[in-house]
């Protein structure tokens, strides 16, 4: 039977009380960023076609830099985080686990944010219907429109859903903030390796970032307010 000291109860239970219910200073960060790129895309759109100049730039450039011979592999590996079984396992066993915990909010919060994200990036694709690059081969086998990157948008979504939420039921700041820099990392790659594999234009995989971003900064917001509205989740 999992044991919780009294600190911990009340760190959980409390809003704010050691910062826990704040907007984490990565998380905020981030979300700039993210509001950055959706303009300057945004921008393009406007006085440009896709691929931009710089998408087709990249693509290229990366192809021609051939790297190390293991790295199409470890990118192939890495980029199989993002998809949708590997995900939708992570989304389980951490629902799991804060069921078990009786973290009853931040358990269906998580589980909404994942499944309701996964469905607008999959309305959004259909709504764009852009195609995926075809200048070089693609170095792994994939179906469907390329905008914006399903990867790195469920990607961020989950990974930012999780280490955000997860967040505002820890009580030690610095847990906080290394699970969000690992979770920032950790999709940085996997959006990366998308472009390297060539199945992606990067401003896919920036729009993908941005939107994943944001998702998951909104439910943040909603399950902080949530917990406030009914007092804690024990």
């Amino acid at each position: 039977m999992i044991q919780h000291d009294t600190q911990t109860d009340i760190a959980i239970n409390q809003p704010a009380a050691g910062g826990a219910r704040s907007l984490p200073p990565v998380l905020a960060g981030a979300a700039m960023i993210a509001v950055a790129i959706v303009l300057a895309l945004a921008a393009g759109f406007v006085i440009d076609r896709y691929p931009f100049q710089f998408d087709r730039a990249i693509v290229l450039g990366v192809r021609a830099w051939h790297g190390p011979a293991w790295l199409p592999d470890a990118a192939a590996d890495l980029t199989d985080l993002g998809g949708g079984v590997v995900l939708t396992l992570l989304v389980v066993i951490t629902a799991g686990l804060l069921l078990v915990q009786r973290l009853w909010l931040t358990a269906l919060a998580t589980v909404l944010a994942s499944a309701s994200g996964s469905w607008a990036v999959d309305l959004i694709k259909h709504v764009e219907v852009r195609a995926r690059p075809d200048l070089v081969p693609h170095l792994v086998a994939v179906t469907g429109y390329s905008f914006p990157s399903g990867h790195a948008a469920s990607s961020a979504i989950v990974y930012l859903t999780l280490a955000s939420l997860a967040g505002q039921v820890t009580p030690d700041r610095r847990t906080r903030s290394y699970l969000l820099v690992v979770a920032i990392l950790l999709v940085g790659a996997i959006g990366t390796s998308r472009v390297y594999l060539g199945v992606h234009w990067p401003s896919d995989v920036l729009a993908g970032w941005s939107f994943g971003t944001l998702w998951a900064l909104g439910w943040w917001r909603a399950t902080a307010s949530a917990r406030r509205a009914i007092g804690g989740e024990r």
